[in-house]
């Protein structure tokens, strides 16, 4: 059982009129680094509710990018289920499903129509699974988009580690008929005011573009891209080969404290080889880079200290950023974006580099 009190920890989004504050879920795997077993530990608890209250019916599982990705492709796995995420990357030769995400910094996610097409007939139920949902209003907005494209009769649901839906927004899906399920509770009532408490004296620190360290970098092929429709075994299954393949170059290099760091949406992967290490024996932490920019204090209570600015691995336009570096025997970067973008990869292994001198690229291509 999980409280509040034990996960939640309150930052301040930067420069967003829409919310001043983000709740942060230590064992989540994305802002803060945590151990990958606590993090499957948590994502378990959430799939036996669902396993619960759906053991009959065919399931499509939609995680929400770029925060729940992992969570919803792990939910997926136990449930043995279909899979995809959405996206706001680029990907050649298909169609878009559209639609807005409430409150974020990048408001724009998409979702492959071709996929959806494909497997809306054979589904009795979609689940849209996310870290928090605060008001349902970025589901309600897909749900929307999809009964008017589809004529099928398809039910919804939605599965969260956190639900800070006040009583307006509650009754508002139970009137629709939509099932809420998640671990724990919230009550934003107090946020905004924790958040406002802190001071934005943390380190800010810019990475340039210029690599300052030597880094080994693999390409490991056979990738299966959950932006695209998946079996969730088989999923699973492809993430297994890409650890064993990891294991097999790194063996040797995989020792002491190991920290492993996904790219932006792309979270499971990383966090399903940093398990694989962790069982080895290792200290493993796994956190990502991520779009969100967070403002970060000096205060002890405060859960994000350091953000260093990089750019994106999948377009150097864009800038990203990884929060509160610590130093370790062995960091490895496991990503999917396309070795043709060095800018970004650069700027984090910049970052890493400060703290860290044994550093490693897998990219799953």
């Amino acid at each position: 059982m999980y409280f509040e009190q034990d996960i939640v920890r309150i930052a301040k989004r930067e420069n967003n009129t829409k919310r001043s504050y983000l709740v942060v879920n230590r064992l989540q795997g994305k802002h803060i680094p945590v151990r990958p077993s606590e993090a499957f530990a948590m994502f378990h608890e959430l799939a036996l509710v669902l396993k619960e209250a759906y053991p009959k019916e065919r399931l499509l599982l939609v995680g929400f990018a770029e925060t729940a990705t992992a969570i919803g492709a792990a939910v997926a796995v136990e449930l043995g289920s279909k899979y995809m995420q959405t996206t706001r990357e680029e990907i050649g030769d298909v169609e878009y499903i559209l639609f807005s995400e409430e409150h974020s910094h990048a408001t724009e996610q998409k979702l492959v129509k071709n996929d959806m097409d494909s497997i809306i007939e054979e589904v009795d139920r979609i689940i849209f699974v996310e870290d928090e949902v605060t008001t349902g209003k970025t589901i309600l907005n897909m749900i929307q988009v999809l009964n008017t494209l589809y004529s099928q009769s398809v039910q919804y649901a939605v599965a969260s580690l956190l639900n800070g839906m006040d009583q307006a927004a509650l009754q508002l899906y139970a009137r629709k008929d939509i099932p809420l399920h998640y671990l724990v509770k919230t009550d934003h009532g107090g946020y905004r005011a924790i958040a406002g408490g802190f001071t934005e004296d943390g380190v800010y620190v810019p990475c340039d573009t210029i690599r300052r360290r030597t880094v080994r970098e693999f390409c490991i092929s056979h990738v299966k891209d959950a932006r695209r429709l998946v079996c969730a075994q088989e999923y699973k299954e492809a993430c297994e080969e890409l650890w064993r393949q990891v294991l097999g170059v790194l063996e040797k290099e995989l020792t002491g404290r190991v920290l492993v760091l996904g790219t932006e949406e792309f979270m499971y992967p990383a966090l399903y080889v940093a398990n694989g290490i962790e069982q080895t024996g290792c200290e493993v932490a796994c956190h990502a880079t991520t779009r969100s920019p967070i403002a970060v204090s000096a205060h002890t209570e405060y859960p994000l200290h350091t953000r260093y600015e990089l750019r994106s691995l999948y377009d150097k336009e864009r800038v990203t950023f990884i929060y509160d570096m610590d130093t370790y025997d062995v960091v490895l970067i496991v990503t999917d974006a396309r070795a043709e973008e060095q800018e970004g990869l650069n700027s984090l292994v910049n970052a890493i580099c400060r703290k860290n001198k044994k550093i490693f690229c897998v990219r799953w291509c």
